[in-house]
């Protein structure tokens, strides 16, 4: 049985029927199973290619990205997916659109999707706005697509918004079930969701959003951490708390950083910035009151000195199973005496993972390829065990493998 099959035949275990001709959002939004087969596809995806077995699924189409933030592994891992199954990749710069002009969403939406397979939306830097963002701009292709206008109706992709990071956090979890030997071996495993210092302010908070909302239907022990004052939705906190009870796993919280990390498993520090100063940010901007965003700033820059202590150190982690835990990051990590004076991290423990973490972004593009896959094949068992039969090599010239 190839690594494709062993895929393939789990599959058929799964209802993920609703992902045909959806889109994805929130990961909580999800059912396990339509979770569970995310896993599934990104891995038979990522066999198929490390065995130079092409996974076009598109002999032609586009897909749309617009990046509100910066971005780098997002981004290209968004261009990979496309690319891995057949697309082109077309960023929209609203700088360069009529969208400077005025052009309202529904617009833009329909006017950039008439040959368009995918759009991949990343808009996380105002609470409230990017995820209902994401949805009008899904709303107006669904319109567009129903009123006749879009032969066929795009895949909307969050790629980060204000509440969550489904790619991040879906690359994360894959990497920790490769890291663990399976999923199942996720349950009682002790994470260490913790807030860290940062010179800078504002970061997200979808992350450690995404990262509790996800890993509690595990059965996982996660720890959120974090100093008084840095709390994030309470919405995604009551997410974390149910997924908690359903799945026989823990949700707790602390505001003691060596609690958190005492015997835990696997660490992620990772700043952020408070949800209500957020919202705060997020309505000095809708006033354009500069100034009152300026001295906003210079509030939580303030706020973050006193809480330098909040740093993932060798003594802290020596304080972890074993002093072994799993130390991850979404990157680019502030790292003190490298990116930084002092930061989340530091530059000895950063070192000592460096490769593990460039492994756990690896699998960012594979899980943005199975979701894709998954809105657009209506069969994917089939489809995956025909690219797998039919074995056409990506690369000519270099040995297909099984």
């Amino acid at each position: 049985m190839s690594a494709v099959d062993k895929y393939v035949e789990a599959l058929r275990a799964l209802d993920f029927s609703k992902m045909f001709n959806n889109d994805f959002f929130l990961t909580w939004e999800k059912t396990k199973d339509e979770i569970d087969a995310t896993f599934l596809v990104a891995d038979a995806l990522r066999a198929l290619r490390e065995s130079n077995i092409s996974a076009r699924i598109f002999d032609s189409g586009l897909a749309i990205s617009l990046f509100r933030d910066n971005s780098t592994r997002t981004r290209f891992s968004f261009a990979s997916a496309c690319n891995l199954l057949g697309l082109a990749v077309q960023d929209l710069d609203e700088g360069k659109s009529q969208v400077a002009h005025g052009e309202t969403v529904r617009e833009t939406a329909n006017m950039i999707s008439f040959m368009a397979d995918v759009i991949g939306i990343r808009d996380d830097m105002y609470i409230g706005k990017g995820n209902a963002y994401m949805h009008e701009v899904a709303d107006a292709v669904d319109q567009g697509y129903k009123d006749g206008v879009l032969d066929h109706r795009p895949t909307l992709v969050d790629l980060q918004c204000d509440i969550d990071h489904p790619t991040q956090c879906m690359a994360d979890a894959l990497d920790l079930i490769h890291e663990f030997g399976g999923l199942d071996n996720l349950r009682g495993k002790k994470i260490a969701m913790s807030w860290a210092y940062s010179p800078s302010y504002g970061k997200p908070l979808s992350v450690p959003q995404g990262i509790v909302g996800l890993l509690t239907r595990f059965g996982m022990d996660v720890v959120l951490a974090h100093p008084e004052g840095y709390e994030i939705m309470a919405d995604v906190e009551e997410v974390a708390k149910k997924n908690a009870a359903e799945s026989g796993g823990k949700f707790t919280k602390t505001n003691d950083m060596a609690e958190a990390f005492a015997d835990a498993d696997i660490v992620y520090p990772k700043s952020w910035a408070p949800f209500k100063a957020m919202e705060k940010r997020t309505q000095l901007y809708g006033e354009g009151d500069q100034k009152g965003i300026d001295e906003l700033e210079q509030d939580l820059l303030r706020q973050n000195a006193q809480h330098q202590d909040w740093s993932c150190t060798e003594d802290l982690m020596k304080t972890t199973k074993d002093g072994k835990a799993l130390y991850m990051h979404c990157l680019p990590a502030d790292i003190s005496g490298v990116s930084c004076e002092h930061g989340e991290v530091d530059g000895s423990v950063f070192d000592r993972y460096r490769d593990p973490l460039y492994k756990e972004a690896s699998y960012k593009p594979y899980i943005i390829a199975a979701m894709i896959f998954l809105a657009k094949v209506q069969d994917p068992t089939a489809v995956l065990q025909d690219l797998a039969v039919n074995a056409k090599p990506r690369l000519l010239g270099a040995p297909v493998g099984h």
